[in-house]
């Protein structure tokens, strides 16, 4: 139920700002995959940025849905 929330919780704050700086690296996380095109490189800009200070669980993620990503 958490999660859910969570989840909801990100995609409205998506929609209300575009400003990738100003989420938190777990908003940000939870977004991989959800992001509209035209707002992706931006994304994937901030989160490259991020990536030294993830933690593993969230560099797992983010380098599964690198490789996912590369397959398409």
């Amino acid at each position: 139920m958490k999660k859910v929330l969570f989840f909801i919780l990100c995609t409205l704050t998506l929609m209300a700002k575009t400003d990738f700086s100003e989420m938190s690296t777990e908003e940000l996380i939870a977004l991989l995959g959800y992001v509209e095109p035209q707002k992706e490189e931006r994304f994937l800009k901030e989160l490259t940025r991020r990536e030294e200070s993830m933690s593993e669980e969230q560099k797992a993620l983010y380098e599964a849905w690198k490789r996912q990503k590369s397959e398409e």
